[in-house]
């Protein structure tokens, strides 16, 4: 099954009408889980949508965010990010190259487990620091300081 069809059916088990913009926003971020804005979805679609608007993808998305197909990423105060991964993990933010990646995250330790008396209805585990590839420049960096 292409990324498409995975679209389509995804939307149609949410009883979501697989309009074309729906399947290829929802295809879009099946296929670049780099956790894109969604300035980012509009900037990648409105080559092949030239009348596509702004307020489209942000009521796609707002639909999909609804029936719970993509997942809302807030862990940088200056953007709002998209996931359609929705099963229970982490995301990392690293304050360098400001890329954010996933990370397995066991439920029992995020806290997503049930709290008595309580309805969780979205768990979400953020870490802020540095990626493995910004410390690698960075001890670089301060090797060849020293070096001179």
């Amino acid at each position: 099954m292409n990324v498409l069809e995975k679209a389509r059916q995804m939307l149609k088990a949410k009883a979501v009408r697989p309009t074309i913009i729906r399947v290829r926003l929802l295809a879009y971020l099946l296929t670049h889980p780099v956790h894109p804005t969604a300035e980012q979805i509009y900037q990648a679609l409105l080559p092949e949508f030239p009348t596509l608007s702004k307020t489209s993808v942000y009521n796609t998305l707002d639909k999909m965010l609804e029936v719970k197909l993509v997942r809302l990423i807030t862990i940088d105060e200056k953007e709002t990010r998209y996931d359609a991964g929705t099963a229970v993990h982490g995301h990392f933010f690293c304050k360098f190259c400001r890329k954010i990646t996933d990370f397995a995250a066991n439920p029992d330790y995020t806290g997503c487990q049930e709290l008595s008396g309580y309805e969780i209805t979205e768990c979400n585990v953020y870490l802020t620091g540095i990626c493995k590839a910004c410390l690698q420049k960075i001890n670089k960096s301060q090797e060849e300081e020293k070096a001179v």
